[in-house]
């Protein structure tokens, strides 16, 4: 395809910003903790279960050291401490400080290094879970195929995992390649990930990893079929539990999670020091296990003007890429996130949102990017939709976008029917097959309309991440740069959640999926 001629020294500039943009916000990363990060620690170690109270054990036993003040020397010390101690395993002694039986601080302590080498051969052993997840997925792939790019991406949010499972399957069968199931309202401001399989959700499903296991076998099932392909299942790794959703589901081989380092701050008022420390382990544990994330930019212009503010979510993208970089995730894992949202009575809008994701295509060669259907600007008008959303699927396939997550008809209605979805399936199947290799037979025009559209956003997007790297993250938030919201950096949700690394810390899986010593 005739690509836009993009300048190069630019984009090297709005990059190099974001990369020490990035580099600031690692340091304070690295001089935190926070409660959920030390949880995934203990469920990775294959602590399960609840107390009496339905309270998630890793929750009990982290809440034991962080009601003292405690945790900022790491729960991987105190765990091996206990295992040395009193030769038991992590579940038992989880179960034991839920019945009141035992307290981590209160036992003869251990030299570091002792721990340390208990921890790790534990966390070694551990990691083998996560391995065959991999492994299994690479399998599946080699053996039944997978979609061609970009794959089909539709949702199942009924509340209840059973019925989301019908759906699901149906779904896969009418061509997805990528199932996500939504998550219940609210479920991102928990401080506690559910165990089981709790059907009651309201707009969406509870994430648990009950639920993942659930759903990744009615999934295989399809695979299995004759003519079946690999279907992926994405779900949410956001809110208050980041990592531990992320530790969920690479134990239970999802393959695709959202996963952005401001959604939380910005959307749901989650504190942004949890949300950047959070986002860390969660992506560290994405990236060793394959998993795919999805970057939330796209809700940036659902609250702000799409035209006027498309450099915004350039500037994140920039910065995710880094964050994620950062992280260990390769950018074959980086679904960066943009969307189709112009307001439709804009003169040439189309023309602008092709410009757009092209530029988009060309910044992130090896990203498989995330593009998001019109929503803000659907009416309830079902024809005045469908082309709509068909306008969309032209751009992605012109693109070559790689996870297009599919309109539906009825957005404005009603919670997707089956038969909707499948008209969404079918109006991509179409132009996609049609357009298939469009893309490369047509060329830009230089200096024309996109050209200037493209070298405006990048313009203002190196403009703002200059700004940024200047006045820090947290001046940059608070100030609501980013899809016009303001957040303190002393508050929303979730502070008192964080904890300061004292000497000694350590964490086994950041050093084993990483190779960071000083983790």
């Amino acid at each position: 395809m005739g690509k836009l001629n993009l300048d190069q020294k630019l984009i090297d500039s709005s990059r190099s910003a974001a990369a020490r943009i990035a580099d600031q916000v690692q340091e304070f990363i690295d001089a935190h903790t926070t409660v959920s990060t030390e949880r995934a620690v203990l469920r990775l170690f294959g602590i399960d279960g609840e107390d009496q109270d339905k309270v998630p054990m890793p929750n009990v036993v982290v809440d034991q050291i962080h009601d003292e003040g405690k945790l900022g020397r790491g729960i991987s010390y105190y765990l091996g401490n206990a295992m040395i101690e009193t030769g038991m395993s992590p579940q038992e002694i989880a179960e034991d400080v839920a019945a009141g039986n035992l307290n981590l601080l209160e036992l003869k302590e251990h030299p570091l290094e002792e721990v340390k080498e208990k921890i790790f051969e534990l966390a070694k052993e551990r990691m083998k879970v996560v391995d065959a997840a991999r492994d299994k997925r690479k399998e599946y792939i080699d053996r039944v195929g997978e979609g061609e790019q970009p794959w089909l991406y539709v949702i199942v949010a009924t509340g209840n995992i059973y019925e989301d499972i019908v759906q699901a399957k149906s779904a896969a069968l009418e061509g997805a390649d990528i199932v996500a199931v939504i998550r219940t309202t609210g479920q991102s401001l928990l401080d506690f990930v559910p165990y089981h399989a709790p059907t009651g959700g309201f707009g969406g499903t509870y994430a648990t990893q009950e639920n993942f296991r659930l759903m990744r076998e009615a999934l295989d099932e399809v695979a299995e079929r004759e003519g079946g392909k690999y279907v992926r299942i994405c779900n949410y790794c956001s809110g208050l539990c980041m990592p531990e959703i992320a530790a969920m589901g690479a134990m239970e081989r999802l393959d695709v999670m959202l996963n952005d380092a401001l959604y939380g701050i910005l959307f749901r008022d989650i504190n942004m020091q949890r949300t950047l420390v959070d986002q860390y382990f969660s992506r560290v544990i994405n990236g060793y296990a394959g998993i795919i994330i999805n970057t939330g930019e796209d809700n940036y212009l659902t609250t702000a003007d799409a035209f006027e503010e498309a450099h915004t979510v350039l500037a994140s993208q920039y910065m995710n890429e880094q964050f994620a970089l950062k992280a260990g995730l390769p950018e074959e894992q980086m679904g960066l996130g943009h969307c189709f949202e112009m307001d439709p009575d804009i003169t040439n809008g189309f023309v602008y949102e092709l410009a757009q994701a092209q530029m988009a295509r060309q910044i992130f060669p090896d990203a498989p990017l995330k593009y998001m259907p019109p929503t803000k600007f659907m009416t309830g008008n079902i024809i005045r939709g469908h082309i709509q959303d068909a306008l969309f699927n032209i751009v992605s396939i012109i693109t070559k976008q790689g996870l297009q997550l599919l309109g539906m008809w009825t957005e404005a209605v009603h919670t997707p029917h089956l038969h909707d979805r499948y008209l969404g399936i079918e109006n991509a199947e179409y132009i996609f097959n049609n357009m298939r290799d469009l893309g490369d037979e047509i060329e830009f025009k230089a200096g024309g309309m996109m050209e200037q559209r493209a070298h405006e956003v990048m313009d203002k997007a190196d403009d703002l991440l200059v700004q940024i790297e200047k006045d820090g993250i947290f001046k940059t938030i608070e100030e609501g740069k980013f899809g016009d919201v303001k957040r303190a950096r002393d508050g929303g949700k979730g502070l008192e959640g964080v904890a300061k690394k004292t000497e000694g810390y350590f964490n086994p899986f950041i050093t084993l999926m990483l190779g960071r010593e000083d983790a």
